[in-house]
């Protein structure tokens, strides 16, 4: 049996293999109106894809729990029952296929209002669709980014209380899996980094209170989650500062603080706190980061980052360096990459009927 398609239980849900798909915004969602934030036939047809094509888990592309949390005007949101009925077509026919429903939450914090990449991803301002980002200090991303205001003490009670929102419509769509957004230098990673969290009061300065903000929205979506489904947590590992931000070291503790709170799997990716920093890609770049929070705690781990060959993701399991690994771009690439990598490894896949002539 291959590693890689063997099942992998979390609580009470079973996920068929350890192909998985990681959060990659599509920014395809109406930027106003009625639909605004809700998932159109570009991502029933984008997910449908890789669910047909045999992916175990696919994690839904960050989703918005409040309009001013999305990153661009054209990102999903889950703050209305609109967007959750929407939703209600994508979870069916992924489970359908076999394949595990999971969303991500996010709110986009200082990084947020920002245009499609493909037009440059340039900030917007209230003109043009955008609006003013919030973030823990009033301290810009880069100099092209507008400085956010900071959040009161009532504002960051009331985004927590939007997580949970968020959760419990979540629920109500039919996914099966929540992964809370704590990475990429988005609002809770803004808070977790003393490089971007200048605070002085109960939610800055020292390591427990730039961690105080993600623990409370774990604490506040793991409450609505259900006690027999999985809740993840997407972390930058480093921010790859030299000095004053986010470490390895701090993420290896903080993955014992988040399986107390109730966290089932850390997603370890890393950056996108910190502009200008050289991070130095390749393929499975980012994995280390995952073997490191294995090694040092209990918390299982899911390994993201240039992951692209079957035996390349094989080892990674056989290595015991991840649970789990998440293809992006090579999702992108290829929908059936789970299909081509069982043929590869002799593992069987899920292939729907309609398929069959290509067994």
């Amino acid at each position: 049996m291959s590693a890689l398609f063997e099942p992998y239980t979390l609580r009470d849900l079973t996920i068929p293999n350890r192909v998985w798909m990681p959060p990659m915004c599509q920014y395809s969602a109406a930027p106003e109106g009625p639909e605004t934030g809700a998932p159109n036939d570009w991502h029933f047809a984008h997910y449908a894809a890789r669910a047909a094509g045999g992916t175990g888990l696919i994690i839904v592309e960050a989703t918005g729990v409040s309009p001013e949390g999305r990153i661009s005007p054209y990102d999903l949101g889950i703050w209305n029952d609109t967007q959750v009925e929407a939703f209600r077509r994508i979870t069916r026919f992924l489970v359908s296929q076999g394949t595990v429903p999971g969303i991500q939450l996010a709110h986009a914090g200082r990084k947020a209002s920002t245009d499609q990449p493909w037009k440059g991803g340039a900030p917007l301002g209230p003109d043009a669709l955008g609006w003013q980002p919030l973030g823990p200090s009033p301290l810009a991303f880069d100099e092209r980014h507008p400085v956010p205001t900071e959040l009161t003490v009532a504002q960051i009670r009331e985004v927590v209380g939007q997580f949970a929102d968020a959760a419990r419509r979540a629920l109500a769509a039919g996914f099966e899996v929540a992964e809370i957004h704590g990475a990429h230098g988005y609002l809770i990673s803004n808070f977790l980094s003393p490089h971007s969290n200048h605070r002085t009061d109960a939610y800055g300065g020292s390591y427990e209170n730039r961690t105080r903000f993600a623990l409370e929205v774990v604490d506040a979506v793991r409450e609505v989650w259900p006690q027999d489904k999985p809740l993840f947590f997407r972390i930058s590992a480093t921010d790859w500062l030299e000095e004053g931000g986010w470490t390895a070291d701090d993420t290896v503790r903080f993955a014992a603080d988040l399986q107390a709170h109730g966290i089932d799997l850390l997603d370890v990716s890393s950056g996108g706190n910190a502009s200008g920093v050289r991070i130095p890609t390749g393929p499975g770049y980012q994995v280390p980061f995952a073997a490191r929070v294995k090694d040092g705690s209990t918390l299982p781990v899911a390994a993201v980052g240039m992951i692209t060959e079957p035996e390349q993701a094989e080892k990674i399991l056989v290595n015991g360096e991840a649970d789990a690994v998440l293809l992006g771009r090579e999702l992108l690439r290829n929908p059936s990459w789970a299909r081509h990598a069982a043929r590869e490894l002799g593992a069987d896949v899920h292939v729907p009927d309609q398929y069959h002539r290509s067994v």
